[in-house]
């Protein structure tokens, strides 16, 4: 069973305050306390520190998705689509659990809270490791251009979300590049250009498997969601490195 069902099967507790908070107790049923920012339970077991990261995983980049798509007016279909896209290609999610995820974003849509305080609240540890905050990053992209385009309020906000959890401005425009559809898609995946020397290429490429790697991000405690998605990042690094090995020649 996973983290969600076991909250919504009652067989587990958990303490969270703030903004993140309150979406979990409408999400999952548990009463919430304003006066002081906490759950009141009658469980007796509580979430462990890592099954407390990960549900704070969940609402929290759930609950940014949400604002995001509402920053330019109402939400469409098409960004419904390309969330619950997100949660079945990306994260890998059953559809207990992809349920969930939908319910806590149509939740936070209708929270007073903004885009940068569920930003303040995604799980520390998690943001120590590259792979989280491309994962974020691209989720938030795939939202915003659902509808056929970016615009500057979307804009804004990712931009936000590339402060607060420090990805490299090379990483942020590989990402945005391959949402506007660049002609350098292979060597943009790499961090490179066209001018850059083989052996510059292979040092990148080196440095790019060793930080995505699958059993890394396993072995730093992520979510197995997110653990599927170094998966799928770490193919899409395989394959742009065999497109420009075959271009240039490269051994």
């Amino acid at each position: 069973m996973g983290i969600m069902g076991k909250i919504i099967g009652g067989t587990i507790g958990f303490a969270i305050g703030g903004p993140l908070g309150a979406v979990a107790g409408a999400v999952f049923g548990h009463a919430f306390d304003a006066s002081n920012d906490e759950f009141q339970f009658t469980e007796d077991r509580y979430l462990s520190s890592l099954e407390s990261s990960q549900l704070a995983f969940f609402v929290s980049l759930f609950s940014m998705l949400a604002k995001l798509a509402r920053v330019d007016g109402p939400i469409n279909i098409e960004e419904i689509d390309a969330v619950e896209a997100f949660a079945v290609k990306d994260l890998h999610l059953a559809p207990p659990d992809r349920e969930v995820a939908l319910k806590i974003f149509h939740t936070a849509l209708e929270s007073p809270a903004a885009f940068e305080d569920f930003a303040r609240q995604f799980p520390r540890p998690y943001l120590e490791q590259p792979q989280m905050a491309d994962l974020l990053i691209n989720s938030f992209f795939k939202v915003s251009v659902a509808d056929g385009s970016l615009n500057t309020a979307e804009e804004q906000l990712i931009a936000i979300a590339v402060r607060f959890f420090a990805l490299d401005d090379w990483r942020y425009r590989q990402i945005k590049t391959r949402y506007i559809n660049s002609y350098n898609h292979n060597y943009t995946v790499l961090g490179c250009s066209r001018s850059d020397s083989d052996e510059k290429i292979k040092k990148q490429y080196r440095n790019l498997v060793q930080a995505y790697h699958p059993d890394k991000v396993s072995a730093q405690g992520a979510p197995e969601e997110a653990v599927q998605h170094a998966y799928s990042k770490f193919r899409e690094i395989q394959d742009a490195y065999e497109a420009i090995k075959k271009e240039r020649g490269i051994k």
